[in-house]
């Protein structure tokens, strides 16, 4: 995060407060067997996420609904491009056995984008959202929906089932979002936050990741229009290049730099804002229920 926008493309090394800690504790050996014997999906083990053991021993576990394959091609994102398979309808039921097997108690719901069906998925993601509350009725959600291009009618599937916490990820600043989410759009993103919370949703959520060449100044710009629509909780992690194939890093952040931003977003009006390296979009998801 640059005072200027002068940085390069040459390779960096990884700081020392990237270092990630193996999970480890009674409560992860569990659920990993779990995982393991029933090959349970679950985008915290797929996406290798550095905080599994921190999550999966507070009880909180995030899986990917409607496939494997998204519609989009962003520049920061690990999952597979192409055509998507046909839609399960299995899915929803098999997400909630998960859950229960698991015994979670708070589950975050994400999916690849399926620009390619008319709905966009809401259908899907509104009929996991009843069939986990039909199987574990004490566990709370929070969905991390895609834009599903700014329809309406599909983002109030989503709002009708209520789910505790709704989020749609910003990603970026406004400069970058074309080259690091190349489909989507800045302020189509904004819109369909603020749009949510006029609509009477209580808890919404948005993720920022920096090391792409932002600024300060755009950092603080992006925040700035998360508060105008309304956002109450704000992730800022490191973003980390997924292969040689993805946009590289141009800067890691430091820690100090992250602390500065969470001092800065709570000022600003943010309830919540988790900040810092290994912070992910449902880095202590549970915690934002209060």
């Amino acid at each position: 995060m640059s005072e200027d926008q002068n940085t390069t493309n040459t390779t960096i090394q990884k700081p020392k407060w990237l270092r990630v800690k193996l999970p480890v504790g009674k409560k992860y050996k569990e659920l990993r067997g779990l995982v393991d014997k029933y090959k349970l999906n679950t985008i915290c083990t797929s996406g290798s996420c550095p905080n599994m053991g921190e999550c999966w021993t507070e009880g909180t576990a995030t899986f990917m609904i409607l496939g494997n394959i998204c519609t989009r091609s962003c520049g920061f994102c690990g999952v597979k491009t192409g055509r998507p398979e046909t839609v399960d309808w299995e899915e929803p039921e098999k997400v909630a056995r998960s859950i229960k097997l698991m015994n979670i108690k708070h589950a975050v719901i994400t999916s690849v984008d399926r620009d390619d069906i008319k709905d966009g998925g809401s259908i899907i993601w509104a009929e996991t959202i009843n069939a986990i509350r039909r199987a574990n009725p004490e566990t709370t959600l929070e969905t991390l929906i895609p834009d599903f291009q700014g329809n309406k009618t599909n983002i109030n599937r989503i709002l009708a089932v209520a789910p505790e916490v709704i989020s749609h990820n910003l990603e970026t600043v406004r400069r970058l979002t074309r080259e690091v989410r190349i489909q989507a759009k800045y302020d189509r993103s904004l819109e369909v936050l603020k749009y949510m919370k006029d609509q009477g949703q209580r808890r919404t959520k948005s993720g920022i990741m920096l090391g792409l060449g932002e600024t300060e100044a755009e950092v603080i710009e992006t925040m700035q229009d998360l508060v105008n629509a309304n956002v109450d909780i704000l992730t800022i992690g490191q973003y980390l290049q997924p292969s040689k194939k993805h946009l590289p890093v141009k800067e890691f952040i430091t820690p100090e730099q992250f602390e500065k931003l969470k001092v800065l977003g709570l000022s600003m009006g943010f309830k919540y804002v988790e900040s810092g390296a290994l912070v992910r979009s449902s880095y202590k998801a549970q915690r934002h229920l209060i």
